[in-house]
């Protein structure tokens, strides 16, 4: 539901999809066989996607389109003023998420790479370790440590960087999975006295009055 002007809405024929991403005014599907659908504005190439393969990840950002491959390349369609489709040379990416203007993906080794629009910073993400998990807004990116501390890079306009205070942050799905592997214990039934049963006296019986 939505705005769908250009069309972004149009997925109801959509099938054996195990991923989605939205873009500015487009939305792409991954297929469980590794291919892609995608709907929307397309002034700019991002929905020219049909003849991807092997594809096991997917991100969309404004007005471009990302997939990640099976062997940790990547490809990208779409706008590129600002070089934010230059992915090629990538490798051994494990995880990508794009913003407004730029791509950031997630090395095997807990790196990040980065391209596309650089005055703000959001790029700037080249000495980043123990990464394991990349997300991007419009103009600035998050990365999560090993350690479940946050590291920010970008426009800090609105304070969306100022992170640097947060802890036990969980890698995505890991908090609900850990809530509903705890052990729960059994309710307790409130201890009660065992019942007492009143000592009656026991009944006499009847004196034999004889036959008179």
């Amino acid at each position: 539901v939505g705005y769908n002007k250009d069309g972004q809405c149009d997925v109801g024929n959509w099938k054996d999809i195990i991923a989605i991403a939205a873009g500015g005014y487009h939305t792409v599907g991954l297929r469980a066989d590794g291919t892609l659908v995608a709907v929307g504005e397309n002034a700019n190439g991002q929905c020219d996607i049909v003849e991807w393969a092997n594809i096991s990840a997917i991100a969309a950002g404004f007005d471009h389109t990302v997939g990640l491959r099976s062997n940790g390349t990547v490809i990208a369609v779409g706008a590129n003023g600002n070089g934010k489709c230059d992915v090629t040379e990538w490798r051994d990416i494990v995880a990508i998420d794009g913003g407004f203007d730029h791509t950031v993906g997630l090395k095997a080794d807990g790196t990040v790479v980065a391209t596309g629009f650089m005055l703000y910073g959001a790029c700037d993400v080249g000495d980043w370790t123990d990464i394991v998990e990349i997300a991007c807004g419009d103009d600035h990116t998050l990365g999560l440590k090993a350690d479940g501390t946050l590291v920010a890079a970008g426009s800090n306009g609105k304070g969306q960087c100022d992170v640097t205070g947060w802890t036990n942050i969980r890698v995505g799905g890991e908090a609900e999975a850990a809530a509903q592997t705890q052990p729960t214990e059994a309710p307790t039934e409130p201890a009660t006295e065992p019942e007492t049963v009143p000592e009656t006296e026991p009944e006499e019986a009847p004196a034999d009055e004889g036959i008179h």
